[in-house]
């Protein structure tokens, strides 16, 4: 029977204990990379579940003003061709809203110098000018949302005015805004009593 020296069997354990850590060493550096990058894309998805969150939040404090404005259209009586619309006045005060004569030139380009603000309903406006939710804090705008009506003339049944609203708002930061438009059909009211047809 041959017999093994010990010394070679001692150097072959080693061998494989060298291996073992070697192999070991590159495993937890594959894990450790891992968990960086799962690491990194949670905090990608953040920003961008964010970014939506701002977005939302504009279309739907855009969609409130353009709302109100259609509202005040269909039950102020005083949708008429319009004034020259200069400076900003404030749209909660009712008898402050009037048509605009004058298109708004570039609706994209927020805030606009001309129009009305309008801020909705369990939001105040906050130490920097911006809205902050009264019932949650967390949900903050950076400024009061706009609306601007034009009086597109009458449509082709001739009975009804059309009316261009323009509405826009802004998220929680300067760069989340969002701009609607709509265009509004109101039937003119008819006063005759004692008409004919």
């Amino acid at each position: 029977m041959n017999a093994v020296p010990r010394s070679s069997r001692l150097a072959g354990h080693r061998g494989q204990r060298g291996f073992v850590l070697v192999t070991g060493l590159l495993f937890l550096i594959v894990l450790t990379l891992l968990g960086l990058g799962l690491f990194r894309s949670t905090g990608l998805m953040n920003r961008i579940s964010g970014n939506t969150r701002d977005k939302d939040r504009a279309f739907e404090a855009a969609q409130a003003a353009l709302q109100y404005a259609e509202w005040w259209i269909g039950n102020s009586g005083k949708a008429d061709a319009g004034s020259v619309c200069t400076g900003v006045a404030n749209g909660n005060t009712a008898s402050a809203i009037h048509v605009c004569s004058n298109a708004l030139a570039t609706p994209a380009d927020f805030p606009w110098a001309n129009g009305f603000t309008y801020t909705p309903p369990n939001l105040f406006v906050d130490k920097r000018g911006g809205l902050v939710s009264d019932t949650n804090p967390d949900a903050n705008y950076f400024g009061a949302p706009m609306f601007y009506i034009e009086n597109l003339g009458l449509a082709p049944d001739g009975k009804t005015t059309l009316y261009q609203v323009t509405a826009a708002a802004y998220g929680g930061s300067s760069s989340a805004k969002s701009v609607v438009r709509s265009t509004f059909a109101a039937a003119a009211a008819s006063n005759c009593t004692t008409c004919t047809k």
